[in-house]
This record gives structure tokens, sequence and C-alpha cells, in this order.
């Protein structure tokens, strides 16, 4: 049987080739989609990509992971504009049953030349997936939501290497973005945490400003600290314009 991270590629590349058998991947009887801008049970998958796929799209795989009955990847898509994006599905019995996920156009490269895709893509550390997954949470929760920015150097390497788009490397950049007043990114609640060796994905809920939002943080640990950071950040809409009733999250 095809691992879960196959059967996320297989799927996602049904966007760009119309191959109806990459609907097989979902059992849509039990779909959930988490997309607030996407109507559930309106299209059938495969009748969606077919039509996609004459738009002449590009899905590229960055980076993909596996933890348990999830399996999440973080891609760049080419839809007439470049967007990158964090995609997420949990799987019964090899087949997706739900689906979540955070997209973001693409940025130029942050003041410390570093672009929303690139940096490092192994995965290692696979004894150390459990410690690696608290660690990152124990980050999101007490320095993002608890707001104790004293105690970020307990998690985050000095010289993190940062690819959110505004902001740069070390740990100073994201302590100073984390309290800035004007747009700071003020994170009410994680929701999902997701791991694989040294990778952790955390999908929280907050604000960004006074734009309410969904902060998804890929990190890279190394011996028990966060070396490496992407984010995608997009606009969690009012519940009166969701196309489904499952919420994002």
């Amino acid at each position: 049987m095809p691992s879960k991270k196959e059967l996320l590629q297989t799927f996602l590349k049904g966007i760009e080739t119309g191959d109806a058998m990459a609907a097989a991947v979902v059992n849509e009887a039990k779909y959930i989609q988490h997309n607030p801008q996407t109507h559930e049970g309106s299209e059938g998958i495969a009748s969606l990509f077919a039509r996609l796929s004459k738009t002449d799209p590009k899905v590229t795989f960055v980076r993909v992971f596996e933890d348990g009955d999830f399996a999440f990847a973080h891609n760049e898509y080419d839809f007439a504009s470049l967007r990158v994006a964090f995609e997420v599905f949990r799987f019964e019995n090899g087949q997706a049953v739900e689906h979540w996920d955070n997209i973001q156009p693409n940025q130029p490269p942050n003041l410390s030349g570093r672009g929303m895709l690139d940096g490092s893509t192994e995965i290692t550390d696979l004894e150390k997936t459990e410690e690696n997954r608290a660690l990152a949470r124990g980050f999101v929760q007490t320095v993002c939501i608890e707001r104790q920015f004293h105690r970020i150097a307990d998690y985050v390497h000095p010289k993190l290497l940062q690819h959110h788009p505004k902001i740069g490397d070390g740990v100073a950049a994201l302590s100073a973005a984390l309290q800035d007043v004007g747009q700071a990114l003020r994170y009410s609640q994680v929701h999902r945490v997701l791991a694989e060796g040294n990778f952790v994905l955390c999908v929280s809920e907050g604000w960004q400003g006074d734009v309410h939002s969904s902060f998804y943080d890929l990190f890279r640990l190394s011996e028990g600290t966060i070396v490496e950071q992407w984010n995608t950040t997009e606009t969690v809409p009012p519940r009166a314009e969701w196309k489904n009733d499952n919420g994002k999250f």
C-alpha cells in the first residue's frame, strides 16, 4: 500500500494532471473540508481536477511529512501567480477523509535574503519526534500565546534561520515581530502540532494587527532548539462568507 506521503502527492498532483485516478485517494463520502473558500460536495473531485488542469497549474512539493494518521506538505502552487501552501490531510484505511490548508501569495526574500520555501529539507532525528513536538508546542504556547517573551531563548537558537517574509534572521528579530505594537502577531490558540523527526508544524489561530488570522509555522529543530522557521499567514474570512460549515481549524 502507498504511504500517506505518496497518497498526498498523488492526490495534489491531480490538480496539475487532471488524472481522475487521483480522486480515488479521497473517500468523498466521509471527506471533511476545512478550507472556508471551498464548497463541500458541490462538485466531484475528479470533475474539479479535470477543470483545474485546463488552466495549466503547477504543483511543486518542497517538503512532505507523515505523522500517524496525517500527512502534510509544504508546497508551491502556480495558479497564474505563485502561492506557498501548507496542506494537511487525515487518512483512514488508505484514503483521505479530512483536509486543512493555509495558502499565501509568495513574497520576495526577507531582509536576510531567505525565501518562503528555500532552506533545509532533510528529515532526520526520527527518534526525537516527540521531544521536538513538545518543544515546538511549548514555544508557541509559552512565547506566542502567553507572551512570555523573556523565555524565547529557552526555545529558539540565537542565530535562527528565518523564512517569514517580514522577519529577518535571529531570535531578536522574531521577538521584536511578536511584540510589534502595530502589526503584532498575536497568537490565541494552537490547534494542532504535527511532527516528523526534526520538523514540526504548528497550526495556530490568532490576529495579525486587527485581522483574524491562521498561522502555520514549520520549525526545524536541532539539539533541542528551534534553528529554522517557515510560515504562511492567511486571513480567516468572516463566518458569513464560509462555503462550508466545518471551520478553518
